[in-house]
């Protein structure tokens, strides 16, 4: 039994033996077989790899010898274009050089050409110097005989004549410049006219109607009594809030509002309507309905001046300058309403500077502007054209506005031609006829007073009121008035009506001396 698994031990044995001994013969004969494939594979590779090598590199070949060619023709191309450019250029220089000996060959001519011709011209100045000096003695001669037969001298003689043509030509120079002087005022004055008086026409106005007082209707008497309150509380509230003096008289149905500012009134006057529409009276509520008409008002009258500037195609004011454009509905001169004064000027300033080519926009914005002075809040002591100019200068308007506006009134100097403009048209809105409220006889008196009062000075012939008495005309002797009487005549004038008259605006007094000299030719 032992025997019998030993046998079978050793069988195992042996046949694992043999196991691996086949294993190891396989791999060891897989392993040569395999080596033996790749190494023809890898033979193959390598022989195609060299032949594409070889042919890439006869084509490489082959293009570097294309290359090679191409360059070379190119560069001989290049080479035979730089010689063909040298042939010309020294074709050029050849040809210019022949030139060059063409023309100082002819300069050589010419330069003995010159001699020849400077030879001659010394020539004839050593001739021309001899017949020179003979007629200098001819002359010589002559200008003695000549003094001793007229008895003056050359020089004399020379004065004398020089004397004549001058005053000859003195006089024609004065007949001309008299003569174009009086052609040139006959059609300044024609055009002038013809400018101011299109502007007039085509410029629509308004009557004076503007007082002081206002009047409010009211329906019975009871209502007075409410007005007036117990005592006149109500009335005495009324009027210190709003700065009015209320009158209230045996009127039937009417109270009048008294008070030098118009603004005042109207906010007496709105208060007083809404008050006696609510019906209810007493000052507390007299005190609150004010506060409210005065923010009303106040509301009314910025609606108002941006309407204006609007109207008027004027653009870009300044809020506080559109306030005070509106504050003139409530402000009137002589019966005449500012704000319809402004616009009027304003137009007609407009007008006027399109017919002479000027900047309408710049003159119908002086136009509106001019006057503000009078509205202005700050009353200081100064002229209402100065204050109105100071106010432009501060809301950056434009330096000829504000020179428009500060020369109106001549209180400065003009520096642009939109000055003379607003001051002619605030002079033409505030002198014609209706325009300010005055009576009649009033007006007339005052034009016969301005005559009469220059008539009482020595040596005045004739005055005349003129302008709607905005200028007067005096008329002196020449012979009884010297230029200097004339002067203090003017300001002895001047002060004389300043202290004695009432007017408004200004009054311009020219005195006239004139001396005519007349002569007929026959």
């Amino acid at each position: 039994m032992l025997l019998l698994t030993i046998t079978n031990t050793t069988w195992i044995i042996i046949a694992a033996a043999a196991l691996v001994v086949g294993l190891a013969v396989g791999y060891l004969i897989t392993s040569t077989i395999l080596k033996k494939a790749v190494t023809k594979e890898e033979t193959a590779l390598l022989e195609e790899a060299k032949e594409k090598a070889e042919v890439i590199k006869k084509e490489r070949i082959l293009q570097a010898k294309e290359k090679f060619l191409q360059m070379k023709d190119e560069h001989e191309k290049a080479c035979n274009d730089r010689k063909r450019e040298l042939q010309k250029t020294e074709q050029k220089v050849s040809q210019l050089k022949q030139e060059a000996n063409q023309k100082m060959e002819e300069v050589q001519r010419k330069g003995k050409e010159l001699q020849a011709a400077q030879q001659r011209l010394d020539s004839q100045m050593e001739s021309f110097n001899k017949k020179k000096a003979d007629l200098d003695r001819i002359y010589s001669e002559e200008s003695k005989k000549l003094e001793s037969i007229s008895g003056l001298s050359v020089k004399e003689a020379k004065d004398q004549l020089i004397e004549l043509i001058k005053e000859d030509a003195q006089a024609e120079a004065m007949v001309y410049v008299k003569e174009a002087t009086e052609d040139a005022k006959m059609s300044a004055n024609q055009m002038a006219k013809k400018i101011v008086i299109e502007t007039i026409q085509r410029t629509a106005a308004e009557t004076a109607i503007e007082n002081t007082v206002s009047v409010f209707n009211i329906e019975n008497d009871e209502i007075k009594g409410r007005i007036i309150g117990r005592e006149g509380r109500n009335i005495r509230t009324l009027e210190s809030l709003t700065g009015v003096e209320i009158i209230i008289d045996d009127s039937p149905d009417a109270i009048l509002i008294s008070g030098f500012d118009p603004i005042r009134r109207e906010i007496a006057r709105l208060s007083l309507q809404k008050l006696v529409v609510d019906g209810r009276i007493h000052p507390a509520r007299i005190e609150e309905v004010v506060h409210k008409v005065e923010k009303q008002v106040e509301q009314e009258i910025i609606e108002t001046g941006k309407r204006t500037s609007i109207d008027l195609g004027i653009h870009n004011l300044n809020p506080e300058l559109i306030k005070m454009v509106g504050r003139m509905k409530y402000r009137s001169s002589y019966g005449q309403n500012l704000l319809q004064h402004s616009v009027e000027t304003a137009k007609l300033c407009a007008t006027m500077a399109a017919e002479l080519g000027l900047n309408v926009k710049a003159a119908k914005r002086a136009g509106l502007l001019h006057d503000i002075g009078k509205v202005a809040e700050n009353e200081e002591e100064l002229p209402h054209a100065i204050l109105g100019m100071k106010v432009a200068e501060r809301m950056k308007e434009k330096p000829d506005i504000c020179n428009a506006i500060g020369a109106h009134h001549d209180e400065i100097e003009m520096d642009n031609l939109i000055s003379p403009i607003v001051q002619v048209c605030d002079a033409i809105s505030g002198a014609r006829p209706g325009a300010r409220r005055e009576v009649v006889e009033a007006y007339i008196q005052r034009l016969n007073k301005l005559e009469e009062m220059a008539m009482s000075y020595p040596g005045v012939v004739k005055t005349y009121a003129i302008q709607a008495g905005r200028e007067l005309r005096v008329i002196v002797g020449a012979d009884k008035v010297s230029d200097q009487e004339a002067d203090r005549i003017a300001y002895d004038l001047s002060k004389q009506i300043q202290t004695e008259m009432t007017y408004p605006g200004q009054i311009k007094i020219t005195v006239i001396r004139e001396t005519r000299a007349v002569q007929y030719a026959k």
